[in-house]
């Protein structure tokens, strides 16, 4: 990978074994990881028809602000029947690693009921269904390929295997709780893993504090 002041631009594609190549997908993944577990403040998340969901300027708020280059483009359109307008659009963006710019490219469909007047035929707004819809596709994009409000769409993933400084840390504790055996055997057969790491902390933590004042 070059280590100067250009960039390579690759179009949707860094593959291969090298060592720069794995270093480059690490930090491109890393990257996802961290958008992924962004807390969505309260104040933007908002609730229709038991469902949570947020508003586009958040996510584009977001998208702004990792990915300064992405763009939207509208492929196609398609109304179908009088009952729902529909959209295929493509997000645009660059994924920038160890000198090398990767230009992606995600698709993406939503639909929007087309909203009537009561008892009639007649349209209240189709602009504003037809706005609807590529919203809503935007949204859905940004969510699926950029992982921007995962909290919210439930789509986080937790990594569940221990980082050696979880590992570490939780050796420290144990010695201190005097539960050394135990807590060794329980990282070496995945009994703590990275969801109930916290949990498992705090009871050392416990056990410590109570072993202090024995």
């Amino acid at each position: 990978m070059s280590k100067n002041n250009s960039l390579i631009v690759l179009d949707n594609e860094l593959t291969g074994n090298s060592k720069d190549v794995q270093e480059a997908l690490q930090i491109i993944t890393d990257r996802h990881t961290e958008i992924a577990n962004i807390e969505t403040p309260k104040a933007y998340q908002y609730k229709k028809q038991g469902f949570d969901y947020v508003k586009i300027e958040y996510m584009r708020g977001i998208a702004n602000k990792y990915y300064p280059t992405h763009s939207w483009k509208v492929i196609s359109t398609e109304v179908l029947g009088s009952e729902a307008y529909v959209v295929h659009g493509r997000l645009i963006w660059h994924e920038e690693a160890n000198g090398v710019m990767v230009k992606r490219t995600g698709d993406m469909t939503a639909g929007h009921r087309i909203q009537k007047q009561k008892g009639t035929n007649s349209f209240v707004d189709i602009g504003n269904d037809i706005k609807a819809a590529n919203t809503d596709c935007m949204k859905k994009a940004y969510n699926m390929h950029m992982n921007i409000a995962d909290d919210v769409y439930r789509n986080q993933y937790q990594d569940m295997d221990l980082t050696d400084e979880q590992i570490d840390n939780l050796r420290k504790l144990s010695n201190k709780a005097g539960m050394s055996d135990i807590i060794e055997e329980k990282i070496d057969n995945k009994q703590i893993h990275g969801k109930n790491y916290k949990a498992s902390c705090a009871k050392l933590k416990q056990q410590a504090k109570e072993k202090e004042n024995v």
